[in-house]
């Protein structure tokens, strides 16, 4: 089998459309209540394979809907599991049984025999080998999802043997429980991985995405995870760092590494040696950099949000994005998006009150943001919670904003 072969990475790029994070989850949400219908009709569901480069959230993005559908997650990385019978189930002989010439026969596996004989039960002398169902679907009774995880990164005994699986749900004599859906994960056939060509009448037996990384979308996340204030700030204002050499599993690790870090610039040497053992040079000059430049001292949202003195917070604010000729728009684009972000994660747990509301409206009709980015911001925070957020339109000077 041909590895990473450019005519095979062409082809199977061309029935590809690419989706961030949030576009995913949605297209995903879109087929598993697309396959309860297709189970409800008695046909047969769709499967999905999702393709992108390594660390950018494949994984993760699928575990995250599974909790919000509240459904059963099983994991199975095929690159990683040496025994077929672990993905499958194992082999086993069975006998088929009659307790009366009236009753209809049943097919019983071989440790159930002694059992059948004490019922009653005769033999009709027919047997045959069957597979009993995998330890990972044992006792699962809800919903689920299934990921083959890194799927064409395995050996293609392991490919073939899911091949049923993945197009009919089933493998010889057992069957996946209702309302399970199997999604699987893999990396472009490039010559950048080591992964199997999957050949075309295996393709057709799954729709397959490609998911590529948005900047935006990282955002919210590491937002919601709670990651490093000044490390987010660096990720909005240098997203082109992101290629297929820093990942943003790679980036994350980095930053994590460094959070404990109270005064970035009086560590620079340490910084410098986690990056380039991580992100590398380029991506760790580029931080340093930013830290010589005094832009991991930007104002904090919390703060641009909550604190005590507001004249004093919103002109710090100001202090950091400037004004006409020094006006940055990087930064305001940067912090307004950090603004955006913040508000919608506070609010998913947590009651917004009328001095959030004024302090939103006292940020929106000062002279900090320019015009387009206040619209933005406005219509970002009303449009991401509306209920949280209904009383945005009760302030006669930001009607304006929502309503273009």
């Amino acid at each position: 089998m041909a590895k990473g072969s450019k005519k095979s990475t062409e082809t199977s790029s061309s029935n590809q459309v690419s989706l961030n994070p949030k576009d995913l989850k949605s297209f995903l949400n879109h087929i598993v209540s697309n396959n309860r219908f297709l189970q409800e009709q008695g046909k047969p569901v769709v499967s999905v394979e999702v393709v992108g480069e390594s660390g950018i959230g494949k994984t993760s993005s699928i575990i995250q809907l599974s909790k919000e559908l509240n459904v059963d997650f099983v994991k199975l990385n095929l690159a990683q599991i040496e025994e077929l019978g672990d993905i499958v189930g194992f082999p086993i002989r069975q006998f088929e049984v009659c307790q009366n010439e009236e009753e209809k026969c049943v097919w019983i596996d071989e440790h159930a025999v002694d059992e059948y004989t004490k019922l009653g039960y005769k033999f009709t002398g027919k047997n045959r080998m069957s597979y009993c169902p995998p330890e990972w679907i044992s006792g699962k009774t809800k919903g689920g999802i299934l990921l083959l995880d890194d799927w064409n990164r395995a050996d293609m005994r392991f490919i073939q043997a899911v091949m049923e699986l993945i197009d009919r749900q089933e493998y010889i004599s057992w069957k996946l429980p209702k309302d399970w859906h199997i999604i699987l994960t893999s990396n472009p056939d490039t010559d950048d991985y080591i992964v199997n060509s999957i050949d075309s009448a295996q393709k057709t037996r799954f729709i397959s995405v490609n998911l590529k990384y948005d900047v935006s979308c990282w955002a919210e996340w590491a937002e919601q995870n709670q990651l490093d204030n000044r490390c987010i700030n660096f990720m909005l204002l240098h997203p082109e760092l992101i290629n297929k050499n820093v990942n943003p599993r790679s980036t994350s690790m980095f930053f994590n590494s460094i959070s404990s870090l109270e005064s970035f610039d009086k560590s620079l040497p340490l910084i410098q040696m986690i990056g380039e053992g991580s992100v590398g040079v380029e991506f760790a000059s580029m931080f340093t950099m930013f830290i010589n430049n005094k832009l991991d001292k930007l104002v904090k949202i919390h703060d641009v949000l909550f604190h005590d003195n507001e004249k004093y917070i919103l002109g710090e604010l100001k202090g950091c994005i400037g004004s006409d000729k020094n006006y940055r728009a990087d930064i305001a684009s940067t912090l307004a998006t950090r603004l955006i972000n913040y508000s919608l994660f506070y609010a998913s747990d947590n009651k917004i009150d009328d001095s959030l509301i004024n302090r939103i409206k006292e940020i929106i009709v000062g002279d900090i943001f320019a015009v387009d980015l206040k619209y933005h911001i406005v219509k970002s925070i009303y449009n991401g919670d509306a209920n949280k957020f209904k009383s945005l339109m009760l302030k006669k000077e930001l009607v304006s904003y929502l309503m273009k």
